[in-house]
């Protein structure tokens, strides 16, 4: 990817009508040669840089992660507290929290309390992304990468969309966090940059850029 052209891009950006608070920067990035009901994408991407928002991260902690899980995340649910969550109380849960960090050994009992309502929003403990872990786990690292994790996962379109940064941080920042990205999704594409239609950056109530 030319690092001019996202530059370029960058600058049409900051040039659109600006708003009372920091906007996002959104990377899209839209595909081809796709079939969404045959193929499918998950990818786990850590940027170098901050996504350019707060991160807020829950733990499912049994007794040997509580204070670890305390002194890190924003939320501890230990299994003697699941029964006081009904859909209600699990909808609002998944709408305020990004990610879900759960210990290994009460991993099938989250499944089985919280599955239904946080899998449909794809906030399920993700091993994938290292957020279920061992009962002696140190939690400061882990919560720090997902402060910097993205995911694009293709669903029903054929548009893969991300925050990558905000308007506040610096071109040099937003152009590698970018780099970063698209590296890294492009080699999990099936036919790597033979599926990339056009990548597009946009800021939250701006009008995309195609680089």
């Amino acid at each position: 990817m030319d690092k001019t052209l996202i530059k370029k891009a960058i600058s049409q950006l900051r040039e659109q009508n600006s708003r009372k608070f920091t906007q996002s920067v959104d990377m899209i990035v839209n595909l081809k040669n796709f079939n969404v009901k045959q193929q499918s994408v998950n990818t786990v991407i850590t940027l170098p840089h901050t996504k350019g928002r707060e991160v807020k991260v829950a733990a499912f902690a049994g007794q040997e992660l509580v204070d670890e899980a305390k002194a890190h995340c924003g939320l501890v649910i230990t299994q003697s507290q699941f029964e006081e969550y009904d859909v209600k109380a699990m909808k609002k849960l998944a709408q305020e929290y990004d990610y879900f960090i759960a210990q290994a050994s009460i991993m099938a009992k989250v499944a089985q309390a919280f599955g239904k309502v946080l899998g449909s929003r794809g906030k399920m403990p993700d091993p994938k992304m290292g957020c279920v872990v061992p009962p002696n786990a140190s939690l400061g690292p882990l919560v720090e990468k997902l402060k910097n994790t993205i995911v694009f996962k293709s669903k029903k379109s054929l548009n893969l969309m991300s925050i990558i940064g905000n308007e506040s941080m610096s071109d040099e920042d937003i152009v590698e966090n970018v780099e970063t990205a698209y590296k890294m999704l492009v080699k999990a594409l099936p036919s790597e940059e033979q599926n990339v239609k056009n990548v597009q950056l946009k800021l939250t109530m701006g009008s995309p850029i195609t680089l």
